[in-house]
């Protein structure tokens, strides 16, 4: 039904130029001879090439300068120099525009393969959350700042182990290709070993040092140290027959809490908040506190990467969650996760007018009634 409207729709713009091909002969023929408006008949392949193809911009371009010369001949003036010299440059301006329109189809063909390449990337390394993981709902979201980009630095996962749900969000530094390279190291390093019931301190410390490792196994001791690479990371696990959140954060944004109406942060204090990922020596070792706090059933959870609250609004204003958060509270205590995400979403892109300046990730996990 979309493909039937816009294929109408398509026909309906052709009208355009034939009109404006039509219109120009009638006036032009009827006028006195010392006006001339076949130049205008340019106008009918540059608007073509607006909305079709290097074949319908040529086919109305040859139209164009038909129309010319039959302009010249109801005239009686098609072999004087005027009337050549027009045809010449229509003939000119409307190769021209086909050229124009044909490189851009040429780089349209390149973008749609870039993002079927990067589609796939995504679906390989950020595949959707389950929908249900033992008592708990899940949903992930991500949006990229960057048209053409389907995945960057930003990321999240989810495991199961016996009795309880591990997940990670995270923020690798820097964009394209060496921040996906990074994004992939961990989440493959995290789903490797967080279904094996490790401590949370042990899968930070493990996934820690396998940025480390990546970043600097070639260095020598002459050799210097290039950019270093790091990423902030929230570590939680939700055990299934207690109703608490554990977690470590390694310079991570804080997880948001929705329960009875209102949402609140938890802050840890800043002895409690470890470094981020991979920054360090391979050999040094850090102590990674666990935090915790309860999540009732009904209560909903929000992570997010700091690309939800660096976004900006038209005056510079940062995105105000927190604020935010509570309205979502009031409006919708027993949303699911999916509703969480898409107002976070609308209100998100409201803010920034509809363009991000850096990509986001957020997850939204609840704990529904029994």
């Amino acid at each position: 039904m979309q493909l039937l409207r816009c294929y109408r729709s398509g026909r309906a713009l052709v009208l355009l130029p034939l009109g404006l091909i039509a219109a120009v002969c009638v006036v032009d023929v009827l006028t006195p001879r010392e006006v001339h408006l076949g130049p205008l008949l340019v106008a009918a392949p540059a608007v073509t090439a607006a909305f079709a193809g290097p074949r319908l911009t040529a086919l109305i371009g040859a139209l164009a300068v038909g129309a010319q010369l039959f302009i010249g001949a109801a005239r009686g003036t098609i072999g004087s120099q005027n009337i050549q010299v027009q045809v010449a440059a229509l003939v000119i301006v409307s190769g021209l525009i086909v050229l124009f329109r044909l490189v851009l189809d040429r780089r349209e063909r390149q973008l749609s393969q870039s993002r079927t390449v990067a589609r796939a990337v995504q679906e390989v390394l950020l595949p959707p959350l389950p929908e249900r993981s033992g008592p708990l709902r899940m949903a992930g979201l991500y949006l990229a700042a960057q048209d053409e980009a389907a995945l960057g630095g930003d990321l999240y996962a989810a495991a199961r182990t016996e009795d309880s749900t591990r997940l990670l969000i995270a923020d690798v530094r820097g964009k394209g290709l060496p921040a996906i390279d990074h994004a992939a190291l961990l989440l493959g390093a995290f789903r490797a070993a967080s279904h094996r019931r490790p401590t949370l301190p042990w899968l930070a410390a493990h996934l820690d040092g396998a940025m480390r490792w990546d970043s600097r196994q070639w260095h020598t001791e002459g050799t210097p140290d290039t950019e270093e690479a790091f990423a902030t990371a929230l570590l939680l696990d939700i055990p299934d027959r207690e109703e608490v959140v554990r977690f470590v954060n390694c310079g991570h944004p804080d997880p948001v809490l929705i329960c009875c109406g209102r949402a609140e942060a938890h802050t840890l204090v800043a002895e409690a908040v470890a470094p981020p990922l991979g920054i360090g020596p391979l050999s040094g070792s850090v102590a990674y506190a666990v935090a915790s706090f309860a999540f009732s059933p009904g209560d909903e959870l929000l992570l997010h990467t700091d690309g939800v609250l660096e976004a900006r609004d038209a005056d510079g204003a940062f995105f105000p969650l927190a604020a935010r958060a509570v309205v979502w509270a009031a409006a919708r205590p027993t949303g699911t996760p999916d509703d969480l995400l898409r107002r976070l979403r609308d209100d998100l892109l409201a803010h920034a007018c509809g363009r991000l300046r850096d990509d986001m990730a957020a997850v939204a996990i609840s704990r529904p009634d029994r």
